[in-house]
């Protein structure tokens, strides 16, 4: 099935529906929306001359139109490009030409460093005189695909590397669509989403779920998130969803803590991109009035690996609360999920190891990269390069990434569990812990401190917390107060950026 049928039907069964808003305002309703995307289609094929399977790239900061533009590629039987639009121009030249995309649609914001790096790529800017050409014929009949048709090439952030392009079908996002109702929340036709975080990445995949429930799609005016913004937002649209990177979540609740009151008109935060420490958690619970929802995912397996949905987030009074928080929930209807050893052999309940996935949304494989291909999904698994543990019920516990893991006298120690440590102490707003290397352990530890808004803390001060609350090789040899750590532009701490700063100092 096309993925460009859920905008058909919802063009039809909820027509009159408010599809598109602006702030506010709405723009349009669904009918307006199928008809608006059935036209780009036709010019995407016609004016372009555009084939089944070309790719468009989306260069984009949030706006109505990327909403448009995705479906209308669909439609048209094109791969979707969607590019984080704070790429550097040696970042974004890669992509464009790794993906070999035949046409760039951009904001007008980014046309003139678009248009410096752009190739033989037609480049549009929305809103231009030939963006309004694009739209004025009568549009072109949907086009059939087939079940693992390319509808999404997504890039990954190439932390450790070149970025790689992970094929993601229609089969593979019907499936996380259809995950979203099961194990995250409901959607009711006059809903809405707020798409506050990058629609190049999660809040985009979210389009999806709420387009085939006829819910309504809001952009901010400020294209980003804006925390007033959005609690106005709130209150102007009824059933309000937003999903949020953990560091916007910590900005929500500050938001309403000063304000006193959960925003009226929210219906569910929906976070995930990184972990959320308990003490957030509990600040988040008590600010938000509940409302909270989990999810933990890869770009490879879009959104859709674990879950607390929104009805079984827990509760103070119940058992294994603290657990439960840290946890990222149990897996998705659609997935298996397993733990491994480094040879791959599963583990029993309890064990850490790397966190296996396999089911309808894993992505088909890494564009033009056979070998990366066979590596991440040998076995007909999904290999994260997650670290993690199952309980006896079920509930996965992150650990960290595998790169991440610090060997200490040949111990393994997980950053994340000295993190929530350190976070635990009133004077510590966010930590992160690597390891460096030590020429006696291979590996020491090292945690980077930002101090809250007193700055009331010292070394020893946490020293004497790690030492009362974990085993004494796992506490920091070292720690360093900094203003900041550097993040990319969805909020995940950049361990990478950490260790250089290390490197470059010794």
């Amino acid at each position: 099935m096309n993925l460009a049928t859920l905008l058909d039907r919802a063009g039809r069964g909820f027509a009159d529906r408010p599809a598109l808003a602006a702030g506010a305002r709405v723009l349009c309703d669904y009918r307006a929306l199928a008809g608006r995307a059935a036209a780009l289609a036709g010019g995407l094929r016609g004016r372009l001359g555009l084939a089944p399977g070309d790719r468009v790239a989306l260069v984009m900061r949030n706006s109505p139109e990327y909403v448009e533009l995705l479906f209308a590629c669909w439609h048209a039987g094109l791969t979707a490009v969607p590019v984080n639009a704070r790429l550097a121009a040696a970042e974004l030249r890669y992509i464009l030409d790794h993906s070999g995309a035949l046409a760039c649609f951009v904001t007008p914001d980014l046309a003139a460093a678009v248009g410096g790096v752009a190739g033989s790529e037609a480049v549009i800017a929305v809103g231009s005189a030939d963006w309004k050409r694009m739209g004025a014929g009568d549009g072109t009949p949907q086009a059939e695909v087939q079940p693992d048709d390319v509808a999404w090439l997504f890039y990954t952030s190439g932390t450790t590397g070149r970025p790689k392009g992970a094929m993601l079908t229609h089969r593979n996002l019907l499936a996380m669509s259809w995950g979203y109702f099961a194990d995250v929340d409901s959607v009711a036709p006059g809903d809405s989403i707020l798409h506050a975080a990058p629609m190049s990445h999660g809040s985009g995949f979210y389009i999806l779920p709420h387009v085939a429930a006829g819910a309504l799609q809001v952009v901010p005016e400020s294209a980003g998130f804006e925390p007033d913004e959005l609690f106005r937002l709130f209150a102007a649209h009824d059933g309000a969803t937003v999903f949020a990177a953990p560091t916007m979540v910590r900005r929500l609740v500050a938001h309403a803590e000063a304000h006193g009151a959960a925003p009226a008109g929210l219906k569910t935060v929906v976070y995930g991109g990184g972990p959320m420490y308990v003490e957030d958690c509990k600040r988040a619970i008590a600010a938000l009035d509940g409302r909270l929802a989990q999810i933990y995912g890869q770009g490879e397996s879009p959104m859709t690996i674990t879950s607390l949905a929104r009805h079984r987030f827990p509760g103070p009074g119940e058992p294994r609360y603290e657990a439960r928080l840290a946890s990222v929930g149990m897996p998705f209807s659609i997935v298996e999920i397993r733990i491994v050893d480094s040879d791959d052999t599963p583990l029993p309940p309890g064990e850490t190891g790397e966190i296996l996935v396999r089911g309808d949304p894993v992505m088909r494989g890494y564009w033009e990269n056979p070998e990366a291909t066979a590596e991440t999904l040998r076995g007909g698994w999904l290999h994260t390069g997650d670290i993690g543990v199952l309980d006896a019920d079920g509930y996965l516990t992150l650990k960290d990434r595998s790169k991440d893991v610090i060997i200490s006298g040949g111990a393994n120690i997980y950053p994340r569990e000295v993190e929530e440590v350190l976070l635990g102490h009133p004077g510590v707003r966010e930590a992160s812990v690597i390891g460096r290397p030590d020429p006696d352990w291979g590996e020491s530890v090292l945690a980077f401190v930002v101090a809250g808004p007193g700055g009331a803390v010292s070394a020893a001060d946490l020293d004497r917390l790690c030492l009362d609350r974990i085993a004494r090789f796992k506490r920091p040899r070292e720690y360093r107060f900094v203003d900041a750590l550097p993040k990319n532009n969805y909020g995940k701490v950049l361990k990478t950026a950490l260790r250089e700063m290390v490197e470059g100092a010794d």
